[in-house]
């Protein structure tokens, strides 16, 4: 943690923008737990401040003169390890860059802030200070090797037969995830057999990037994974990502399981909503599903997954040590909704050792 005993979170931002620049130092100078220590206008410059000043946090723009954003930041993480969060033009229309960044430790992200109606700076300006102050205490994720970005194959894609092979009877995952859970999610779908049950997938993320983050989550797994449509049959050896705008419930539909995409309100300021997910998966699967709850801030999914414990289906988390951010899997456990803990490496076995075991009347020690 660099920022103990609650002193003030020492922030440097990073943008080419003179505005922008003056706009969020304003807008961070405004919240009490927060100093603006510096602000750079290019990676050189942002070099030597980090250097001179050894912020908290940096704020980063993508798109930038002499260097870019990407590239700083790649070499940031390799050199000199710190709380990155993402502000750019480019991550609302760039979703691919935004995750990215996401995937060579950035914490988290923003978009630049729209100018004109004062309710949505206002509301802009609460977002960037929560997450700016959770970024401080957040736990880096380092990527070991980070290859060059445009590298890194497609892995096969397997065919029907081996998709259904294995597959627990009605054996359903529900995975719920907020900061960190780009790379969370994918860590563990990749570990995943290409035979498991029908997993689906709350992310808090914008309807901008749900698509590009699920095409990048099916490129890296031998599942088949989409954003998921509404009425959909869900079906073994596929995997469904909730669209950034809609939740994500699972229905009955005799003996098959649908998705049903929703408008409602949002639930603990999210749409979608782990909570809105995991309730309607107790209803439709009970004990034929296994919950999963990961790195992320807030409390978002917390009651649902104990909704989910209730009904009888296994609900694990992802431990401290493993998390970004310890929110969502700790008010979990607060609540007495998670059965166990593991490393973020472990979870995608507990998957295969929970689903057919539970689905069959037999638990596995956790």
């Amino acid at each position: 943690m660099r920022n103990p005993g609650g002193a003030k979170v020492r922030v440097l931002i990073v943008d080419d923008s003179a505005h922008v620049r003056q706009l969020l130092t304003e807008i961070l100078r405004k919240d009490p737990a927060i100093e603006v220590v510096g602000t750079a206008p290019d990676a050189y410059a942002a070099r030597a401040s980090i250097k001179r000043l050894n912020p908290d946090v940096l704020t980063l723009d993508v798109e930038m003169p002499k260097m870019d954003g990407i590239q700083f930041l790649r070499n940031l993480m390799r050199l000199r390890p710190m709380p990155v969060v993402m502000c750019s033009s480019l991550t609302e229309d760039g979703a691919a860059v935004t995750l990215d960044a996401l995937g060579l430790g950035a914490v988290d992200f923003v978009t630049k802030p729209k100018l004109g109606a004062a309710g949505s700076l206002a509301g802009y300006a609460a977002e960037l200070a929560r997450k700016v102050k959770m970024a401080a205490h957040a736990r880096l994720r380092v990527p070991l090797f980070v290859p060059p970005a445009g590298t890194g194959e497609p892995l096969p894609r397997p065919n029907a037969g081996e998709r259904r092979r294995a597959a627990a009877p009605g054996s359903l995952v529900a995975i719920g995830a907020s900061t960190g859970g780009t790379e969370a999610i994918r860590e563990v779908l990749s570990r995943v057999p290409p035979g498991g049950p029908a997993i689906v997938i709350t992310q808090h993320i914008p309807k901008a990037f749900s698509g590009a983050f699920a095409a990048r989550l099916n490129a890296h797994s031998l599942l088949e994974v989409s954003e998921a449509l509404d009425g959909a049959e869900l079906r073994p050896g596929h995997a469904y990502l909730a669209p950034g705008d809609r939740h994500l419930l699972v229905v009955r539909d005799g003996a098959v399981q649908r998705i049903r995409l929703d408008d409602g309100p949002a639930v603990q300021r999210h749409r979608p909503s782990v909570d809105v997910m995991f309730r309607s998966v107790a209803t439709a699967a009970g004990r034929n599903a296994v919950g999963i709850i990961l790195t992320g801030m807030g409390r978002d999914g917390a009651a649902g997954l104990l909704a989910m414990r209730a009904a009888g289906a296994a609900c694990i988390g992802q431990d401290e040590a493993s998390s970004v951010v310890w929110g969502m899997p700790g008010a979990a456990v607060a609540l007495g909704a998670v059965e166990s803990l593991h490393p973020l490496d472990a979870i995608a076995a507990r998957i295969g050792a929970l689903g057919p075991a539970r689905a069959s009347g037999r638990e596995d020690a956790a």
